[in-house]
């Protein structure tokens, strides 16, 4: 007979039978530690908001002590301060800053999850590289870079060059697919330089502008343009929110998370229950479950990073009216 099987006859109690149970890594459902299930979503993530020039400003004193070749990527996370979690910005993405200097490379590396890139500032010479085409890392530009793809970043230019970076991995992390590798030639060869107007890992302000003045005008006084990035980065959502001075954006709680960068302008927002000011640059989440409401002080152009598609696929979204 097992310990287990001998636990339980010689149990004269519930009591007794509940530390049998634990020994034999057994939980008995009517007696757990904690519920399992509840009415609504609940999250420890909470609204949040960093600002591009403290992060610039911290970046360009760390590059006096560090190269890419001492960090391989010179980046900030703007992480959720919930218990000891010191990465992701929301429960499905992570959020952050990049500098590079000029004549850095940051070395050619794959990973199974996804990336995409807000670029901020910067001048001309500075380029990603993703599996062998070569893209310009301009201002306002959004770039793409699917999953297992090499990519790399370098500045062949004389000015630093700063932009946003948005990935799954927290998601990939909880998943549990996480596969990553360097590239041992650590430069990639370049095998393509396509027009950026065309190419579908890039989407420049310039064209996001154009397309975003066929949008209708929302409640609220502005637009929305939803970019085609699915067949790339199939888990992850890219909008742009064009807010002109004094137009809002809402929305009610939704299952799914979502990040927001101002590409320009400047206004307040109202996360749930805590209200931020923003600039250009800076970038503030909104976790599940949470209510907003955007406001621009002066004209805005706002992108908005959410995991809705992945919570669509899996059945799991769910989303309320906006409170006005």
């Amino acid at each position: 007979m097992s310990e287990i099987r001998a636990g339980v006859e010689a149990a004269r109690t519930l009591d007794d039978l509940y530390a049998v149970f634990a020994e034999g890594r057994l939980t008995a459902g009517w007696h757990k530690k904690r519920p399992s299930l509840w009415r609504e979503p609940r999250t420890e993530f909470r609204p949040n908001r960093w600002r591009y020039a403290d992060a610039a400003a911290a970046m360009d004193k760390a590059g006096e002590w560090m190269s890419t070749e001492d960090a391989e990527r010179r980046n900030l996370l703007m992480f959720n301060p919930v218990g000891d979690n010191d990465y992701d910005t929301v429960r499905t993405i992570v959020t952050a800053y990049q500098m590079i200097q000029p004549g850095e490379y940051a070395r050619s590396h794959r990973h199974t999850a996804n990336a995409m890139r807000l670029i901020l500032d910067g001048e001309e010479g500075v380029y990603t590289v993703v599996d062998g085409v070569k893209l310009p890392m301009r201002p306002g530009d959004f770039l793409l870079t699917p999953n297992w793809a090499w990519h790399s970043h370098y500045n062949e230019g004389t000015a630093k060059a700063y932009w946003i970076d948005f990935l799954d991995v927290p998601l990939v992390h909880r998943l549990e697919p996480m596969f990553a590798e360097n590239l041992a030639a650590v430069h990639q060869t370049v095998e393509a330089e396509p027009d950026p107007e065309t190419c579908p890992l890039v989407f420049t302000r310039a064209r996001v502008v154009a397309e975003m003045a066929g949008q209708p005008v929302r409640p609220g006084g502005g637009r929305r343009l939803v970019l085609p990035t699915q067949g790339h980065v199939p888990t992850l959502s890219v909008t742009y929110v064009e807010l002109p001075a004094g137009a809002s954006d809402a929305a009610g709680r939704s299952t799914a998370s979502r990040i927001f960068v101002a590409t320009s302008g400047a206004g307040v927002a109202r996360l749930g229950d805590r209200a931020f000011d923003w600039t250009r640059g800076d970038v503030f989440c909104l976790p599940s479950w949470h209510d907003f409401e955007i406001r621009a002080t002066s004209d805005a152009l706002l992108v908005e990073v959410s995991d809705e598609p992945t919570l669509r696929l899996l059945g799991f979204l769910r989303e309320e009216p906006p409170i006005r």
